[in-house]
């Protein structure tokens, strides 16, 4: 153990080796157009007009609550992918299709903290299928659909307080795990903060995913003590069948835990059996816990989302179930575990540790064989750190993070606090090289660099500091991305580039994984949509009481119908609107002055909905807000509202042709 006084100490030195890292970086930074490169790498990130990037990244959007895509090498934004958060541009949350996308247990949450995109993976290597990512602030995982690009399904984690160390997959995309960050009353309820290691406790979820449609489901929880879990991997090769979480706080502190959560020398990677799971819940000896949660799912066919309310989850509990898990002490504070293209070999980062402590799955096996045990905690077993240690990391830098390989026998780490990402050789833990960040790098991505079959050309930075980098833009700046070429014995900087949100964490795939997949249009003949207009003939308008149904068609350069009389002032106007093109990137798009909402922005071949209740007398336009044509400035039309009570029949028109309700 460390005292009080120490681990402060300690804390303020970290700090004050950050600021003068940054502050020395910054000032040394020369003006002009001089850059930190120099020779070619211009060219090695070059991509010529009408070319693709050789991969894609995906890279989290934080705060924003959404994920963006981008090409490498690059770095060009290629789509903000809306998840977790509303978003006017394309009308996700805000249109009556995509509402209950957002739909919880607490009701419509239209914002998240999305920190963990994660591809689908068959045999341990990724397969370009499905995207995962969290939502850390209300528990949730969505999957996006890489045929589309678009999230298909959100599922809700109960049991959970800052869902964290997710949607990290196994090595067929079994599962996907959701760990809870924070411990949380369990079952949730009333109770004294300070009776936290009473009353408070950690889930780990495991999330089954259909091999065939990607579908979600919640397999079973697993109970263990009110540690953090902050980050997770599954194990592959020789370790398939685990998945490992990091912990912090095993003191059980639920106050100052930058100081009181930084006292024990070692925390703990939990090592969760799921075979054996499995095992448990085929027998029955799980318990079914009440649990309310969302689980929302969008329907391709008829372009409509469903939200189902659950109210059960299967829980196992360690004390009743040997085998399950397992503790891997580990120094100090761990933020990432992660598992090279082996299996073998379980990284833990020990974010306040000078060292990198490396497990030996083979070493864990024969621990758990010959009981070789420090303690049991809540019923698991704690295997000594001599037992399953592979080998130390000797002073690679301060503040590891987050580990990923090259399938050369290369690992890369990146270091926080000293602003950089070390190189170093797995089975001699020696360091080889290493290159600085600009500035505070959290995580790091190679492009299939935690699956079996990494792709070692290039190595993309996360950082959060950018300070001098850019062109200033007020308090605040850009996000940042750095792309390292590593497909030489040295690592080579050739780019900087912004990122959306707050970059927590990034995958990569081969272009070639994806693109021949890729969706072009949804065929008209399959919308299944209940309002859609397939075709002009069928453009109708309808009054049900006070809710007006507008079935109307858009394709360049009009709408059908393009005036619309009848509506009164406070009716509740549905504008469901079928795109009729068949030509891929052909969107149009919808809105209508005086919409509290947004606009839609509807796919080839797509019906979307948009809710209008007008607020006061007159004739509005609407119009086309995606440049689809010569005549884009024509595409509009108009809607008259008359006063409430009014006799105005519902009357619609196109061109000379007028039809009367």
């Amino acid at each position: 153990m460390k005292n009080h006084s120490l681990i402060k100490k300690m804390l303020l030195g970290l700090a004050a080796l950050v600021l003068a890292g940054i502050f020395y970086t910054g000032c040394s930074k020369q003006t002009g157009t001089t850059g930190a490169l120099s020779g070619d790498e211009a060219s090695q990130v070059y991509v010529k007009p009408g070319e693709y990037d050789e991969f894609y990244a995906f890279i989290s959007g934080g705060f924003s609550g959404q994920m963006s895509v981008y090409g490498i090498p690059s770095g060009r934004l290629l789509k903000v992918i809306p998840v977790f958060s509303q978003d006017a541009e394309k009308g996700w949350g805000y249109n009556e299709e995509t509402k209950p996308m957002l739909n919880t247990s607490y009701g419509f949450v239209p914002w998240d903290d999305s920190h963990h995109p994660e591809l689908s993976q068959t045999d341990g290597e990724t397969d370009g299928r499905w995207c995962f990512i969290n939502g850390n602030n209300t528990p949730r995982i969505a999957r996006i659909d890489l045929t589309t690009f678009e999230t298909a399904e959100i599922i809700e984690i109960p049991n959970s307080g800052g869902n964290h160390s997710s949607p990290f997959t196994t090595e067929n995309t079994e599962y996907v795990v959701a760990g809870t960050r924070f411990g949380v009353p369990y079952p949730q309820k009333d109770v004294a903060i300070n009776s936290y290691a009473e009353n408070f406790k950690g889930a780990l979820t495991f999330i089954s995913v259909d091999k065939n449609t990607g579908a979600m489901d919640i397999a079973f929880q697993v109970l263990l003590p009110a540690f953090n879990y902050d980050l997770a991997h599954s194990g592959k090769g020789k370790s398939h069948g685990w998945t490992f979480f990091t912990s912090y706080n095993t003191e059980l502190k639920n106050t100052l835990l930058e100081v009181n959560a930084s006292q024990n020398d070692k925390d703990f990677i939990a090592a969760i059996n799921w075979k054996k799971a499995e095992e448990y819940i085929q027998q029955g000896k799980f318990k079914e816990i009440p649990a309310r949660y969302a689980h929302n799912v969008y329907d391709e066919g008829s372009h409509i989302a469903t939200s189902t309310m659950k109210d059960k989850v299967k829980v196992l509990i360690p004390e009743e179930c040997p085998g399950l898990v397992y503790f891997l002490p580990t120094p100090k504070s761990p933020h990432g575990v992660d598992v090279d293209p082996t299996g073998e070999y379980i990284v833990g980062n020990g974010k306040l540790s000078a060292d990198m402590s490396v497990h030996s799955f083979t070493k864990v096996l024969a621990a758990i064989e010959k009981q070789a045990f420090e303690t049991t905690i809540e019923g698991i077993p704690v295997l000594k750190y001599e037992e399953i240690l592979a080998g130390v990391v000797q002073k690679p830098g301060l503040g590891p993070l987050h580990t990923e390989f090259d399938g050369k026998g290369n690992a890369y780490t990146t270091f926080f606090i000293s602003s950089e990402v070390v190189k170093w050789k797995l089975g001699t833990w020696e360091v080889v090289d290493r290159a600085p960040c600009y500035y505070s790098v959290g995580h790091l991505m190679i492009p299939g660099g935690d699956s079996k079959k990494p792709d070692g050309k290039y190595l993309v930075a996360l950082n959060k500091i950018t300070k001098d980098r850019y062109l200033p833009t007020g308090p605040e700046l850009t996000q940042s991305a750095q792309l390292y070429d590593i497909s030489g014995d040295k690592m080579k900087l050739l780019l900087d580039f912004p990122t959306i949100g707050e970059p927590h964490y990034a995958q990569g795939i081969a272009a070639s994984k994806i693109v021949e997949k890729s969706k072009k249009i949804y065929p008209i003949e399959e919308n299944k949509h209940p309002y859609a207009a397939l075709g002009e003939k069928y453009a109708k308008v309808e009054r049900r009481g006070n809710e007006v149904h507008v079935w109307m068609t858009t394709i360049r350069s009009h709408f059908a119908p393009d005036n619309i009389e009848g509506i009164k002032v406070g009716d509740r106007v549905y504008f469901h609107v079928t795109n009729l093109e068949q030509d891929w990137d052909t969107p149009h798009g919808f809105s209508v002055m005086g919409a509290q909402n947004a606009e839609l922005l509807i796919m080839p071949g797509q019906t979307e909905t948009l809710l209008w209740i007008p607020q006061r007398e007159g004739v509005f336009p609407f119009y086309c807000t995606d440049f689809c044509s010569a005549l884009h400035q024509e595409m509009q039309g108009y809607a008259r509202v008359s006063p409430a009570g009014s006799n105005v029949p519902i009357k619609w028109s196109l061109g000379d042709e007028e039809v009367v309700q």
